[in-house]
């Protein structure tokens, strides 16, 4: 498991092995800073569809949101709304009741987790799953708010570590790891 663990974040870190693979499509959502969009489109593989977070904010009403980080992350800060799937500890008995055909969005802190959470949901015959492009990191940079574990509206954001941490602009979020 440590090596997987080791192998996974050096090609998140490099973005390399995924950019490698990976044809970007042109048509896809961006995020408002350039170096964080490419980012982004470095380290998923579009294999899920993704949605933009404005798109999402118009029609956040059509969709179950996913939160598909650890539970610490999610009890720091989410998406208003959004319920708790998880990514090590993901449990398909937390999409109790929900229809193969409703439409879902997941996210993480940039995409990569809710990415390979969206695999498996298609795989298991779940038709209407997307990815949140840029995730939680876009969703608070471009200004939208988020709650902690209690429902309270909050400004911090598990930013997963300090490295990662510079992906939240400064000014949007209280950064915690």
């Amino acid at each position: 498991m440590q090596i997987y663990h080791f192998l996974l974040t050096a090609a998140l870190l490099s973005g390399s092995l995924v950019a490698a693979c990976t044809q970007v499509p042109s048509d896809r959502p961006h995020c408002a800073n350039t170096e964080f969009d490419q980012k982004v489109a470095g380290t998923i593989g579009f294999t899920v569809p993704t949605i933009g977070v404005q798109e999402l904010t118009v029609s956040k009403s059509q969709y179950l949101i996913f939160d598909a980080r650890e539970w610490e992350e999610f009890q720091v800060s989410h998406i208003p709304g959004a319920r708790y799937l998880g990514y090590d500890d993901f449990q398909l008995t937390r999409l109790k009741g929900v229809r193969k055909d409703q439409p879902i969005v997941l996210y993480c802190s940039i995409g990569y987790r809710s990415e390979k959470i969206g695999e498996k949901l298609r795989n298991l015959g779940y038709t209407e799953v997307y990815n949140l492009y840029g995730s939680l990191f876009e969703w608070v940079n471009q200004g939208h708010p988020v709650e902690d574990g209690q429902g309270n509206r909050t400004n911090k954001v598990h930013t997963y570590n300090r490295q990662w941490s510079k992906w939240v602009d400064d000014q949007a979020a209280e950064k915690v790891w």
